[in-house]
């Protein structure tokens, strides 16, 4: 809240370079802010009284804005990138699986690895989870295992994220 906004009768006031003034009405808070050509901004509405800081509302904002953008310039996202194996794949196969789901990981996104069990292969789900175990062992070099193999309806999944370089 800012300026006439303001509900409090009191206020705590904060002067333009950090220095504590007191408490003051809410008219002689304004009435300083507007000679000093600023705005009263509420920065702590819990408090009792409430704080306000006398400041350039619009630069503040200015600022906020070009912080919260420097902020998300700096974030990575990170993408869950899904491999699908059966439980009865050939090596050729696999291996092929295998540098699909290394590349993902260099790239530095997640890679989950699943298995679809078809028909009556849901019986022996020990094969399956031999296969997605393989697969974490091949990639241990450059991925931890970030959720082990379990079972959610008929398919297993296995999810691998990609080491830190900390």
């Amino acid at each position: 809240m800012i300026n006439e906004a303001i509900r409090a009768r009191e206020v705590r006031l904060i002067g333009p370079n950090g220095d504590q003034i007191g408490v003051k009405s809410k008219l002689e808070a304004l009435e300083m802010a507007q000679k000093a050509n600023l705005d009263l901004v509420m920065v702590a509405p819990n408090a009792k009284p409430p704080v306000c800081r006398i400041m350039d509302f619009g630069k503040f904002k200015y600022e906020q804005q070009k912080k919260e953008k420097e902020a998300r310039k700096n974030q990575k996202v990170i993408n869950i990138k899904e491999v699908r194996l059966s439980p009865t794949i050939e090596d050729h196969d696999f291996n092929t699986k295998l540098r699909n789901a290394r590349k993902f990981l260099e790239k530095g996104d997640k890679v989950k690895a699943a298995i679809r069990f078809r028909g009556r292969a849901i019986t022996h789900s020990e094969i399956g989870r031999k296969v997605l175990e393989r697969l974490a062992s091949e990639c241990e070099d450059i991925a931890t295992v970030e959720a082990k193999p379990k079972m959610e309806g008929r398919s297993m999944f296995l999810v691998l994220a990609p080491k830190s370089d900390k």
